[in-house]
């Protein structure tokens, strides 16, 4: 039996919806108290300030990332059968429009603006995200799986922002299939 959501999960989930669609100053407490049907005040009882939202928010993201990221390490052992896997989730998302685009990634491009404590948890998910993909690097090259053409920390930058960048084509093109058209030469490029 799962849990009722609560006000500050409607409030989070409703967030993340506004974020996805515009970026961090594309919403404010009214837009989000409009489509949850609640006051503005009662927003900010759960979160003072919008910058506490989306601090949150990104934490809780992240940690969903983890626990993903975890499941998939214990149902896929290969190391390129896990880079595969961590693609498709994502072409999946942008194909049903479930999860179009990483919150990070979409924050990423105004961490210039974002408050400090927004900017430090976006920052935090990007490193925690390239430790893993350099982690699944190492282990693959180690066991004659991947390809590496540099370093595994380069490698997997270079594998986080061609994913990254292939959101940003599918949206740009307002066709899901750019995702693959990207990210698919990629794995076939590191595949041994």
């Amino acid at each position: 039996m799962s849990n009722p959501s609560t006000t500050a999960d409607d409030i989070l989930r409703c967030a993340r919806t506004l974020i996805v669609r515009g970026g961090y100053n594309s919403f404010s407490y009214a837009d989000i108290s409009d489509v949850v049907g609640i006051r503005k005040a009662s927003i900010h009882h759960h979160f003072p300030s919008k910058s506490d939202l989306v601090r949150v928010l990104v934490v809780q993201y992240r940690e969903e990332a983890q626990a993903g990221i975890a499941e998939l390490e214990r149902n896929v052992p290969d190391p390129l059968g896990q880079l595969r896997a961590y693609v498709g989730y994502w072409e999946r998302c942008i194909a049903d429009a479930s999860h179009p685009f990483c919150v990070c990634a979409l924050l990423a491009s105004e961490i210039e603006v974002l408050p400090e404590a927004v900017a430090f948890e976006v920052r935090a998910h990007f490193r925690w995200l390239s430790d893993w993909i350099a982690s699944v690097l190492e282990r693959g090259a180690a066991h004659g799986r991947l390809s590496l053409s540099s370093t595994a920390r380069g490698d997997a930058e270079m594998f986080m922002a061609t994913v990254h960048g292939a959101m940003l084509s599918a949206r740009a093109y307002g066709d899901a299939t750019a995702f693959g058209a990207v990210t698919h030469p990629l794995l076939e490029r590191i595949a041994v």
